[in-house]
C-alpha cells in the first residue's frame, strides 16, 4: 500500500487521518490483502458452492389458515370504508 493508494482511498471515502493513522490503514489494508492471497491460494477444485457453512435444516410448519378474519368487524370502527376497502384522506397529489 503506497501512499499514493492511501491518498486515494481517503478521498473516495472522504476521510481525513493523521500520519499515524494513515500507518495504521496502510497496515491494516496489507494484512486484509495478505488474506485474501492465502484464501484464493487454496485448492477448491471439485468443491460445490455452499449456500450455508452448516448442514442445517429449517423446521417448517405447515401453511395452514389458523385465524379467521372477521373484516366486517373490524372495519365497523372505521370512519370510511368501500366495498371492503380502508379509506383514507388522498395525501399524495
Amino acid at each position: 500500500m503506497d501512499a499514493e493508494l492511501i491518498d486515494r482511498l481517503m478521498r473516495l471515502s472522504a476521510l481525513s487521518l493523521d500520519e499515524q493513522q494513515r500507518r495504521a490503514l496502510s497496515a491494516d489494508l496489507q494484512r486484509i490483502v495478505a488474506l485474501i492471497d492465502v484464501m484464493q491460494a487454496a485448492n477448491t477444485e471439485g468443491v460445490a458452492p455452499l449456500a450455508h457453512p452448516l448442514d442445517g435444516c429449517q423446521p417448517l410448519r405447515p401453511d395452514e389458515v389458523t385465524e379467521i378474519v372477521d373484516r366486517e368487524r373490524f372495519q365497523r370502527g372505521a370512519p370510511a370504508v368501500r366495498d371492503g376497502l380502508y379509506l383514507v384522506p388522498r395525501v399524495v397529489e
